[in-house]
């Protein structure tokens, strides 16, 4: 028997942006029944088989299994299941990824879109417009597997570089309370050490995220964002000035943020006379 609303899994390996797709469909398309979320590829595997969903949103980097292999089980799963229509057993699926380098061009085709994290509102509608066009007029689902090999080829030539350059932070996800707040890297201006947490820091918010300030750290550009303490990161393009008081202490003035930043001695380095 038919479902009377459309479905939908989603599947990503971290818990906010899981929470804050789920909540972002809730308003771009009030009629999806979320069916499943997973955690993990072979779990998403196993709820695209339970529930034949009308569409996944699958992260392409996941563990166990990547979204590419959970849209390839999909893809025979439901074609065994339904031999003598396979294409209409197909689930339309829409990647979502963190890093626009994963081949972007090779989701051009049919009802296989992608979202990039984090992810916008109107790129969100965009992809709910084009499935529900895709489910009205009962277009079936491409067949993934072209698709599928050819963002694997892009993804494995790009392992080679992701071993000499590391992956930098696009984005940073924080819960407040039971709001979910996201953070494009672009728009802090700094980080800070608050006991288990770390501070981020913006323009007109903050928020802090369950995270040490050390495995941030790893994940920015050491030209863009400044080490000046142990417990503090700052953007450098943001320094107005930085004021040495009379035992050589620096404390640093930010251009769009009326808090001062103390500067620790072993990076006071970075402010001495050329």
């Amino acid at each position: 028997m038919p479902h009377p609303h459309p479905t939908a899994l989603i599947a990503d390996d971290e818990d906010l942006p899981r929470a804050e797709l789920r909540r972002m469909l809730a308003k771009a398309w009030p009629a999806l029944e979320i069916v499943a979320e997973c955690e993990h590829g072979p779990a998403a595997v196993e709820a695209l088989a339970e529930h034949s969903p009308d569409v996944a949103f699958l992260d392409i980097r996941m563990p166990g299994s990547s979204g590419l292999e959970v849209a390839h089980a999909a893809h025979a799963a439901h074609a065994a299941a339904h031999a003598a229509h396979a294409a209409a057993g197909r689930c339309h699926v829409v990647f979502t990824t963190a890093h626009d380098t994963h081949a972007i061009a090779a989701f051009e085709a049919g009802a296989v879109d992608y979202l990039l994290k984090p992810i916008a509102a109107e790129r969100l509608a965009q992809a709910v417009a084009r499935v529900q066009e895709r489910l009205a007029s009962r277009v079936a689902a491409p067949d993934l597997g072209s698709l599928v090999e050819q963002i694997s080829a892009r993804l494995r030539s790009e392992a080679g570089a992701a071993a000499t350059s590391p992956a930098r932070l696009r984005w940073v996800s924080a819960s407040v309370g039971d709001t979910i707040k996201l953070f494009g890297i672009d728009e802090v201006l700094f980080f800070q050490s608050d006991e288990k947490y770390t501070r981020v820091v913006t323009e007109r918010d903050e928020a802090h995220v369950r995270k040490p300030l050390k495995e941030i750290a790893d994940g920015l550009d050491p030209e863009v964002f400044w080490q000046v303490h142990r417990g503090t990161v700052v953007r450098a393009s943001e320094i107005t000035r930085a004021v040495r008081d009379e035992l050589g202490r620096f404390t640093l003035h930010l251009k769009r943020h009326k808090e001062t930043l103390a500067v620790s001695q072993a990076w006071a380095w970075r402010f001495r006379p050329m």
